[in-house]
């Protein structure tokens, strides 16, 4: 069982660290590209990469019946999450957003609970608050204070998509390879955006078109289908909540990249946020760990009469 998990955790870790490097290229170019055509472009390309996969290999398409979590997963988190992360970078600081978005994680496992029947164990649950009180500690420590409005809407909007989007695509990953889900998805939300195609053709430059490429390679085509691959092993609310380390991975990468030395608040928001996963983590491991009993016999054979 251990050795099944090693993998999932892998690819975990993968999504985790490359949607944490998506901040710091959304922050990166966002000045220089609208919210609608930096959507546009990155779904392209993850499209384009994704499709040369899915082409080469045998193909499982999907029923009729799948195609209403298709849509809903590509139209609102690959589509209207992407434009609203976007266009809220545009109005508030990185921690601020981080703080916001992570609210996704929390209705995941809610939605999960109700829509999938996964519940709410008292470990996930436990560990999503305290994750989440890192994530506060982290917005607290980066924010000036001045959260606009519309910013803090846009913030709401795309972890609302987000959430969604996870927990439909959950069914579909007990039925679809995690590959083509990811494309089909990226490919939905990629036509939602081509009303941005002119936007883009105008605003593009040569020094950010490789940070759309990254964009679309890594942080979209790559982790996308590392994180369907990890949630088809696992349930939605524990997958959500290792997405709480995009903060501090994010701190961490803007502190390199960026020359931002985070707060020292920030350090302890990373830490709890360490901590709350691994509460959330810890009843899978430990219900992995015991041993089967058997319940079609009897444990012990009877005592003979004497």
């Amino acid at each position: 069982m251990r050795r099944q998990q090693v993998p999932a955790a892998a690819a975990a870790a993968v999504t985790v660290v490359l949607w944490a490097s998506a901040f710091v290229a959304i922050r990166h170019v966002g000045a220089e590209l609208s919210a609608g055509a930096l959507s546009l472009g990155r779904l392209v390309v993850g499209s384009v990469l994704l499709g040369i996969f899915v082409f080469s290999r045998p193909r499982r398409w999907p029923a009729r019946s799948d195609w209403k979590f298709l849509l809903v997963c590509g139209l609102l988190w690959f589509g209207v999450y992407n434009l609203a992360l976007n266009a809220a970078e545009r109005h508030l600081d990185a921690g601020t957003t981080a703080m916001l978005v992570n609210v996704g994680p929390l209705l995941i496992a809610l939605l999960a609970g109700i829509l999938l029947g996964e519940g709410f164990p008292r470990q996930l649950v436990a560990g999503s608050v305290v994750a989440f009180g890192g994530v506060v500690l982290i917005g607290l420590s980066s924010s000036e204070g001045r959260a606009e409005v519309w910013g803090v809407v846009l913030c709401l909007v795309a972890a609302v998509a987000y959430a969604i989007g996870v927990v439909a695509q959950k069914p579909l990953l007990a039925r679809l390879p995690a590959l083509e889900v990811t494309w089909l998805s990226c490919v939905i939300g990629a036509v939602a955006c081509l009303p941005f195609g002119p936007a883009l053709v105008r605003e593009v430059r040569p020094s950010t078109l490789w940070l759309v490429v990254f964009l679309g390679a890594f942080p979209t085509a790559i982790a996308f289908t590392t994180w369907a691959y990890a949630l088809a092993r696992t349930t939605a609310g524990r997958m959500g909540a290792t997405t709480y380390l995009v903060p501090p991975i994010t701190i961490c990468l803007g502190w390199v990249l960026l020359g931002e030395g985070p707060a020292p608040l920030a350090y302890a928001g990373g830490a709890l946020c360490l901590v709350g996963v691994a509460i959330s983590r810890y009843r899978a491991r430990a219900v992995a760990a015991m041993p089967a009993v058997r319940v079609d016999r009897p444990a012990s054979k009877p005592l003979s009469k004497s």
